[in-house]
């Protein structure tokens, strides 16, 4: 039972537990990373004029190529919100 609980979501999405965890990791640094360049760039706007955007649009491409079709369902919308305010953007 406990098993299962850190092993279901990563194997709805094609990867093992360790596998899920990199990517987070991954995900999670470049997150944070975007996000104190965002408030630098809120203080100074002269600075990482682009890294928010960049970043966004960097994680949607990752997220979407890596993404398992089996829970393609799951996802769809949170994809959908992401491309519609990326094109408002443009």
């Amino acid at each position: 039972m406990i098993k299962r609980a850190f092993t279901e979501h990563p194997a709805s999405v094609g990867e093992s537990y360790t596998q899920h965890m990199g990517m987070a990791f991954g995900f999670g640094a470049k997150m944070v990373t975007a996000g104190f360049a965002c408030l630098l760039h809120g203080i100074f706007p002269f600075l990482f004029k682009c890294t928010g955007r960049n970043c966004i649009e960097e994680l949607h491409n990752r997220m979407v190529t890596h993404r398992d079709k089996r829970n393609c369902a799951e996802t769809m919308p949170a994809v959908e919100g992401v491309q519609k305010h990326l094109q408002a953007a443009e």
